[in-house]
C-alpha cells in the first residue's frame, strides 16, 4: 500500500503538504442511531497508509468522531476521491442532522445510490466511486495537519494536532479519475453552484421556521456563500425585519461562520451586490438598523478568531443583523426609487437578454 502513487497536488504555495482530498468526501455513521453521513472535508497525505483529515467542530462528521471517542473506540472512515460529483457537492452543504447526504442526493436525481458494504467497517461505499480508502482513527491519536488554504481566502487554521485515519484498505479502479476542487479566495469554483443551492436550502429553512413574506434569500459567494446573506422580504409586522435577520443567520443553512446579514425590501434583487448595497446606504440608519449577535458558532477557519481564542479552544464570532429595508412605521410614505421595478426588469431581459450574450 502506498498512498503517494496517486496524484495529490501541492495546492497552494504555503500548504503543510500534498491533499489528496479536496473534491472528496468522508463517509461515517452516528454510533448511536446509525444513520450515515456524508461530509466534504480536507485529506492530507501523511504517510504510505495514512491521512490526515481536518473537520470544522459541530460538523456532522466531527459530532460522530467524538462519539466514538468518548467511548473509547476508534471511528470508521471511508474516503471517497472521484466519483459522482453530485455526492461531494451535497456533502458540503448543511444536510440536516440525522438525514444521509445518500437519501438527500437520491432525491435530488431521482433515484437511489447502489452502495456496497464494506467488509472492514462495515460503511456503504457507492458502487460508482473511482477511488475508496478504508480505515479507522483512533481516539488520543494526532499528528500535525495543515496549513491549509481554505475557502475564507486565508490559512486561517495554520498547523494543528488533528486526528488521523490508519487505511487498511484501498478500493480503486484501473487508473482512477480523483476530483480536485480545491479552496480559494472566494468567490472561487466551488461557489458557483453553492451559491444557488445554500439560498435555497435556507429559504427552506425560514419557511419551515414558520417566517412569513420571504420573497428572496441569497449567499453571496464574496463571502464564500457563509459570510454575507441577504434576505427579501414583503414586510408585514413590525419587527418582521428583525426576526428575519436573526432567524437567518442562526437557522441551520446560515449558522456556521457568518458573518452579516442584510435584510430587505422585496424590491431589491438580493442577488445583485451593487443592488444590496444600494439598498444597505439608502435605507439603513446605522443608529437604529443593526444588531449584533455574540458568541455565534464560529471555527478555525474563521481569520478573525485570535490567537489566545484559538489557544484555548474558543471559537466564537459575532454577527451583524443589517436592517436595510423601509422604515415600517413610514413605509407608505418612504421616497418612490427611480427607475423600473423587479418584474419589469424580468420582462425586459426576457425579451433583450439576447442582445446583452453578444
Amino acid at each position: 500500500m502506498d498512498l503517494f502513487k496517486y496524484p495529490a497536488p501541492l495546492w497552494h504555495v504555503e500548504d503543510g503538504g500534498r491533499y489528496i482530498g479536496t473534491g472528496c468526501y468522508l463517509i461515517t455513521r452516528d454510533p448511536e442511531d446509525g444513520w450515515v453521513n456524508l461530509g466534504t472535508y480536507r485529506v492530507m497525505l501523511q504517510g504510505k497508509n495514512q491521512v490526515g483529515f481536518y473537520v470544522s467542530p459541530g460538523h456532522h462528521g466531527y459530532l460522530h468522531r467524538e462519539k466514538y471517542f468518548s467511548k473509547g473506540k476508534p471511528c470508521p472512515v471511508a474516503i471517497v476521491l472521484g466519483g459522482d460529483p453530485l455526492l461531494m457537492i451535497t456533502g458540503s452543504l448543511e444536510v440536516p442532522w440525522g438525514i444521509s447526504e445518500y437519501h438527500w442526493a437520491g432525491g435530488l436525481r431521482g433515484g437511489p445510490y447502489e452502495v456496497i458494504n464494506d467488509p472492514i467497517t462495515g460503511l456503504p461505499i457507492p458502487a460508482e466511486a473511482e477511488l475508496v480508502l478504508i480505515g479507522y482513527s483512533y481516539p488520543g491519536q494526532k499528528a500535525p495537519e495543515g496549513p491549509f488554504g481554505e475557502w475564507t481566502g486565508y490559512y486561517a487554521s495554520g498547523s494543528r494536532q488533528e486526528p488521523f485515519i490508519k487505511v487498511d484498505a484501498i478500493y480503486c479502479r484501473e487508473s482512477p479519475i480523483l476530483l480536485g476542487v480545491p479552496p480559494n479566495r472566494p468567490p472561487y469554483e466551488a461557489d458557483r453552484y453553492r451559491q444557488y443551492i445554500k439560498s435555497a436550502m435556507l429559504l427552506n429553512d425560514m419557511r419551515r421556521a414558520g417566517v412569513p413574506g420571504v420573497k428572496g434569500v441569497w449567499c453571496h459567494g464574496v463571502g464564500g456563500c457563509r459570510l454575507l446573506i441577504a434576505v427579501a422580504i414583503e414586510q408585514m409586522f413590525a419587527g418582521h425585519a428583525s426576526q428575519t435577520g436573526h432567524l437567518a443567520s442562526q437557522l441551520p443553512a446560515g449558522a456556521y461562520l457568518g458573518r452579516l446579514v442584510v435584510v430587505t425590501d422585496d424590491d431589491i434583487d438580493v442577488s445583485d451586490l451593487e443592488e444590496l448595497m444600494w439598498a444597505i446606504c439608502t435605507r439603513c440608519s446605522p443608529a437604529v438598523d443593526l444588531d449584533i449577535i455574540h458568541q455565534a458558532w464560529s471555527g478555525p477557519l474563521d481569520p478573525l478568531v485570535s490567537p489566545d481564542e484559538r489557544a484555548k479552544g474558543e471559537f466564537f464570532n459575532s454577527r451583524l443583523i443589517i436592517n436595510a429595508t423601509k422604515p415600517w412605521a413610514w413605509r407608505q410614505q418612504f421616497p418612490k426609487p427611480i427607475g423600473p421595478d423587479l418584474e419589469y426588469r424580468r420582462k425586459t431581459r426576457e425579451k433583450w437578454g439576447y442582445l446583452l450574450n453578444k
